[in-house]
């Protein structure tokens, strides 16, 4: 008996989940309308590194040659600040740095080679499945919601990611493409009201970035996004009048893991990917989700744990003390996930 044909869906969102959703689905013989009410490609607050398990993902949407052609930062080293404690590491594969303007852009045009129909808004009609893809749930108590924070700088670069913990707020700078540094953070709005949401005073308390910092010129302003809410998204039902059909969840729609990890991109395209194949195929979105937690129930629990751990001064010298090569392999997910 043949199979049923593939089923058209919509795509929520175009960034690295939306397209990597789109380009699976087409792949596999959907039709796809692709709802985006900004533009795309555009600066957007993200850490902008690529942990080394992104170049399979890339391969398989068919965008690793365009990829290397932006000319991304290779990162070979990790180095991690707790204070006056200091973890030098090399990564076990190299990463990669690259903006989310050239992500975005050469994913979004690749969907729209293989025939993804844009469109600002949803169009009137039946209810379609859908990919969820647009972004972070952001719901959060005033007082201790979390902010990101973001800008380009010019000046020297090397192959280090660099992560600095102080006080109560970190921030991560690192090379991308054309000699451009990305310095992105992450801090409580309480700390961010104490300095008017100046985020050139704010850095100025910690000596180390102060210190790091010093031979760079930014070169953008700085974009600053939230309240951003850490962990799984299942937790969190979805509005059922809201997307009246099958919903599959992705990238920070399905879970918005701690920036620290480096993961965010990669989990982008993974799960973008899963669920782009299943809303085509019209697998169950409950047997979908129910993959999407065995997968990633871990990740956010160990994720979750180190940021307790480095939010105690004494636990930040404790996680100094451990081998970087240790940290990294624990914040990355389950390699069979990819």
């Amino acid at each position: 008996m043949p199979s049923s044909p593939p089923r058209p869906i919509r795509v929520i969102g175009a960034g690295p989940a939306g397209s990597a959703s789109a380009i699976s689905a087409l792949s596999a013989g959907a039709a796809v309308e692709l709802i985006e009410k900004s533009n795309v490609p555009r600066h957007k607050v993200c850490g902008e590194f690529l942990s080394p398990e992104v170049g399979p993902q890339l391969e398989e949407l068919g965008v690793w040659p365009q990829f290397l052609d932006a000319r991304p930062a290779r990162l070979a080293r990790m180095i991690l600040h707790f204070g006056r404690h200091v973890s030098r590491s090399r990564l076990p594969e190299r990463a990669f740095g690259l903006s989310r303007y050239q992500l975005d852009g050469l994913l979004l045009k690749k969907a729209i080679s293989l025939g993804a129909a844009p469109r600002p808004e949803l169009a009137p009609g039946d209810p379609q499945n859908s990919v969820l893809a647009c972004g972070r749930y952001s719901i959060a108590a005033p007082g201790e919601r979390l902010f990101g924070f973001k800008a380009h700088f010019m000046g020297p670069v090397d192959d280090a990611i660099e992560m600095f913990f102080s006080g109560g707020f970190y921030v991560g700078v690192g090379a991308v493409e054309d000699g451009i540094t990305n310095v992105c953070g992450m801090a409580p709005d309480r700390m961010l009201r104490r300095h008017d949401f100046d985020i050139d005073e704010l850095l100025l308390g910690c000596e180390a970035l102060k210190d790091r910092l010093r031979p760079l010129e930014r070169i953008r302003r700085w974009l600053i996004s939230g309240p951003m809410v850490l962990g799984p998204q299942w937790k969190r039902p979805l509005a059922p009048d809201a997307y009246p059909a099958a919903v599959y969840p992705a990238g920070d729609a399905l879970g918005f893991v701690d920036p620290f990890t480096g993961t965010g991109i990669l989990n982008a395209l993974t799960t973008g990917r899963m669920a782009g194949l299943a809303a085509a195929q019209g697998v169950a979105a409950e047997k979908y989700m129910a993959e999407c937690r065995g997968r990633l129930n871990r990740h956010f629990m160990v994720s979750e744990l180190f940021r307790r751990a480095v939010d105690r001064e004494w636990l930040g010298a404790l996680a100094a003390a451990i081998p970087g090569e240790w940290l990294f392999k624990l914040t990355r997910p389950p390699r069979q996930y990819y």
